[in-house]
């Protein structure tokens, strides 16, 4: 039985190298009669492989596509070059890819060689993306991280708050996602007794694990309080603004990782947002080109009142042509 088994898994590799196989090939490599591939090929459509015959002189076998994806079976070099390509498509932060690739690069690096993991390091470590795009991640604290989120594991983990002070905090994870430039863990914080967004460029899991947890029921505004905590609570200033213009066009001008917006039945929104620099916010508001008032926090008005006179004298210096 066990002599079968390894055949039919060499007879699957052999299909999956290239499109088509003549009978007398395959019989060939495996050392095997004709007529053992072809009880081999009946075995592996019993399993569920679109074995496909190919009519003609000596005939022959394709591996078709099916209505399901069947296992593979990957080379090493295959298996590398699949395993590098999952871990940037998670650090480009892929619309719609971040997530399922994060799922695909777990299933991968469980059933990896060691040989093969410490070549997949060595390779993604030479692989490198222009500065300033911010789009980056740990691949192996992503992948720590939606392994615990599967499994329901405690975490503990260290912090590094807007500040600058590292705090500790063990959390029940829910939930790993991207939004504009950073990645983010949504989880109920033990400590707090709350739930909190941290954003991964800050964070460090501490070990050992915590025990395993019961899954609590998540918000029904979840994706209201994922916005909060992305462009809002993390940050050392939380602003609120009242904007003459429409939720619509706030949220095309700065996108839902900037900014918490809104609606109001007269056209106008209200603006949340957060940054570790209140002239920062006075700056990005100015883009909108619309009116708009400061709600909170007062020093704001102090600080939109200094970058508009900045502004203006500039102009009033500017040389005008004639």
């Amino acid at each position: 039985m066990w002599e079968t088994s390894g055949r039919l898994l060499r007879l699957l590799a052999l299909l999956q190298s290239r499109r088509s196989w003549l009978a007398a090939e395959l019989a060939d490599r495996l050392d095997v009669t004709d007529r053992t591939v072809r009880r081999d090929v009946d075995r592996l459509r019993r399993l569920g492989y679109p074995v496909i015959a190919l009519p003609g002189v000596g005939g022959g076998y394709q591996l078709g596509a099916g209505a399901e994806l069947p296992p593979l079976l990957l080379a090493d070099d295959e298996a590398i070059a699949v395993s590098v390509g999952l871990q940037q498509a998670t650090v480009a932060g892929l619309a719609g890819l971040d997530e399922a690739a994060i799922r695909a690069l777990i299933k991968l690096k469980q059933v990896l060689p060691s040989r093969l993991r410490r070549r997949v390091d060595t390779v993604s470590k030479g692989i490198g993306a222009l500065p300033g795009g911010g789009r980056t991640a740990d691949p192996d604290l992503l992948l720590d991280l939606a392994r615990a989120v599967e499994e329901h594991d405690q975490l503990r983990l260290t912090y590094r708050t807007h500040s600058g002070s590292e705090i500790r905090r063990t959390v029940e994870p829910y939930r790993v996602l991207h939004a504009g430039r950073h990645w983010y863990l949504y989880a109920w914080d033990l400590d707090r007794s709350d739930w909190r967004t941290y954003r991964l460029d800050r964070l460090r899991l501490r070990t050992p694990n915590g025990p395993r947890f019961v899954p609590r029921p998540v918000p029904d505004d979840l994706e209201h309080d994922l916005v909060r905590g992305i462009t809002t609570s993390a940050y050392r200033y939380q602003c609120r603004l009242l904007v003459e213009a429409s939720a619509d066009r706030v949220r095309e001008v700065f996108g839902p990782s900037v900014v918490a917006v809104t609606p109001l039945p007269d056209g106008r929104c209200e603006v949340a947002t957060g940054s570790a620099s209140l002239t920062e916010v006075a700056v990005y508001v100015g883009l909108l080109e619309a009116e708009f008032t400061v709600l909170e926090p007062a020093e704001l008005t102090d600080v939109v009142a200094a970058v508009a006179g900045r502004l203006g004298r500039a102009a009033a210096r500017s040389v005008r042509p004639q």
